[in-house]
């Protein structure tokens, strides 16, 4: 007979830091219908300046899917969840403590402790609503912090009534909220109203107040300022019809992701030719119909997150055309929708919170500042009074241009100040919450990069002591990492692929030898990785430093894709080639010194690149 595990009484893990937050409502948002009519009401936040918008909505199908996409954004959560027995002796504990109860003793009992073990389970993160001259926009993020959405409204969407109060504020969007916006039909006439009184009925139809308490997990907070602030980074545009991302999503739908393979899309970029979409790992190639692209180099790049394009399906027949904007291999990707006068932005890490060494990459390309610079409440304070304003203007504005500039915007939108409409391509003043963010809070995802980026700053306390590169594989990282505290030195160990995922790792520390990579990664493993990027990052401005690079490169013959990998070694040349997939043939050249390598080199990656072949490595 089979024994059920022994339930202890042990207290779990400390939740993640998290901020409180107290949102206070005039009642519930709803949609209510009356006859041959339907009123969407939104309840703004009572704590931060009323906000006010009303009118009646010329397309309510494209509303309703526009709002159901959002809500699907809301909710989502892409974390990997492994099988294991927490959830289910927490069950049997709460079997046994809730076995003398009463049916409604139980569930309180039940309430208490996902309030305790996680407190966003049961938690919808209300959308922050801006109300400008020109727009109205909900945003959100999602749940595994991977997915940023941006709903905008322009005015034509709306037949105005009465004047509106431009500003930011949260409405309640709640699970009832979602099931009244499936009752809005085409042949209703639809009125729409935000306020902190919603649309302002008879006293003595108004409800109780409607107060939230929440934590809002820091790393969750720290996320939606990053991915936002991502957008104003350099990109690749692309533009796709419709149909394109159709045929994407019906073959991601009939087909299920495989067990240890890729699951990217990879896009193939040449000037002045239509844009390939190549679906991993079944190499499945579209060929878009939309513009052709208009960059001036060939570039590979590889995006993840694929599967959250789903959200979306419901507004996918009202589109009329999809943008993308890819950062980078590896790097947030930024897909605009338009349909007419409603347009979801919809920005995708390609990694979610487990993603540790993704994570720490991105964080490297944005500034790290705590505080505003004069630079900063320039920009601010004239967005403020003008809602919004393109890069020109606020060269023209502020004096600031060039890098200064996009520091400028960067950091306020970081510190939750500004906004970056990447589908206008306008900056925009939205302050985040009621009160000033604590940016010290924020600065770091954990103690333990704190820590890592500690020893960084030592000098010599990190050290990469050694790079292989494994054909095929990736990366082999090892470093010393020096603890004058603990009077030792630790050796970590990792594998990166190309796109910067981590393989394997390993460290001699005591914690990783405990607990290894469950519980994340020790101080010494993201040291060796903040290094490493350092490292790249100062090899980028200095060619003729390179003394260890690899490149690898792609080109597209018929369904088979050639792959081409060259490795500089100080005086060796290592040239790897053959079909994806598939064992590649090695030639290996020696030169009489690095510098005639070096020179070599750069010569082969010019000439792969006059060949037409795209760099599938991101700069």
């Amino acid at each position: 007979m089979a024994t059920e595990p022994t339930v202890d009484d042990a207290p779990s893990d400390a939740p993640p830091p998290s901020s409180g937050a107290q949102l206070t409502y005039g009642g519930a948002s709803r949609v209510s219908t009356s006859g041959s009519g339907a009123l969407v009401e939104l309840f703004g936040n009572l704590d931060r300046p009323p906000v006010r918008f009303a009118g009646a909505l010329k397309h309510p199908l494209r509303f309703r899917e526009a709002l159901s996409a959002l809500y699907g954004v809301i909710g989502s959560d892409y974390r990997y969840a492994p099988k294991d027995r927490t959830q289910y002796i927490a069950y049997l504990r709460l079997k046994r403590d809730a076995a003398p109860l009463g049916v409604w003793h139980a569930q309180q009992a039940y309430f208490a402790w996902m309030l305790r073990n996680d407190p966003t389970a049961l938690t919808i993160l209300d959308p922050v609503v801006s109300v400008h001259p020109d727009q109205i926009t909900f945003e959100v993020f999602g749940k595994d912090e991977s997915t940023y959405a941006c709903l905008a409204f322009n005015p034509e969407a709306f037949d105005a009534s009465g004047p509106a109060a431009h500003g930011t504020t949260n409405i309640d969007f709640s699970d009832a909220l979602y099931a009244s916006v499936q009752q809005i039909r085409g042949y209703r006439e639809t009125k729409f109203a935000i306020g902190p009184d919603g649309a302002a009925p008879a006293p003595e139809t108004r409800g109780a107040t409607l107060e939230k308490k929440i934590q809002v997990p820091d790393s969750w907070l720290r996320g939606f300022l990053q991915v936002q602030s991502a957008a104003t980074l350099p990109f690749d545009h692309v533009q796709l019809a419709p149909m394109d991302l159709y045929n994407v999503l019906r073959h991601l739908r009939m087909n299920g992701d495989r067990k240890g393979k890729k699951r990217g899309l990879r896009f193939e970029l040449i000037p002045a030719q239509q844009p390939r979409i190549v679906a991993e790992p079944w190499e499945t190639v579209f060929t878009t119909t939309g513009d052709v692209f208009r960059g001036k180099a060939a570039r590979l790049v590889r995006v993840w997150g694929r599967r959250r394009l789903m959200t979306i399906k419901r507004l996918l027949p009202f589109v009329q055309s999809v943008d993308v904007y890819l950062l980078g291999s590896g790097l947030p990707s930024f897909w605009v929708f338009r349909c007419g006068e409603i347009t979801l932005t919809l920005g995708m890490t390609g990694f979610t919170s487990a993603n540790w060494s993704s994570a720490l990459g991105f964080d490297l390309l944005l500034p790290r500042k705590t505080q505003d610079g004069e630079p900063t409440k320039k920009v601010v304070a004239h967005l403020a009074t003008h809602w919004k304003a393109a890069p020109k203007e606020l060269t023209q504005a502020t004096g600031l241009k060039g890098a200064a500039l996009v520091e400028a915007v960067q950091v306020g939108c970081q510190n939750g100040e500004l906004m970056y409409d990447i589908a206008g391509g306008v900056y925009r003043h939205r302050p985040l919450t009621a009160k000033p963010l604590d940016l010290e809070r924020l600065q770091f995802r954990n103690p333990r990069e704190k820590v890592a980026r500690d020893l960084l700053a030592r000098g010599r306390a990190v050290r990469i002591t050694g790079e292989n590169r494994i054909a095929g594989i990736g990366l082999e990282l090892t470093g010393t990492v020096t603890v004058v505290e603990d009077k030792r030195d630790y050796r970590p160990q990792m594998v990166l692929a190309d796109e910067g995922q981590v393989r394997k790792v390993t460290c001699t520390c005591a914690t990783f030898r405990k607990q290894g990579i469950k519980g994340g990664p020790c101080v010494h493993l993201i040291a060796l990785r903040l290094a490493f990027a350092e490292k790249e990052a100062k090899k980028a401005k200095a060619d003729d430093a390179v003394k260890f690079e690899t490149r690898a490169f792609a080109k597209r013959d018929g369904a088979v894709e050639n792959v081409v990998q060259v490795s500089l070694e100080r005086d060796k040349i290592k040239y790897r080639w053959g079909p994806s997939g598939q064992t590649m043939r090695l030639q290996t050249m020696r030169f009489n010194t690095e510098e005639d390598a070096r020179r070599a080199y750069f010569a082969k990656l010019a000439d792969l690149d006059a060949k037409g072949y795209l760099d599938a490595i991101a700069e």
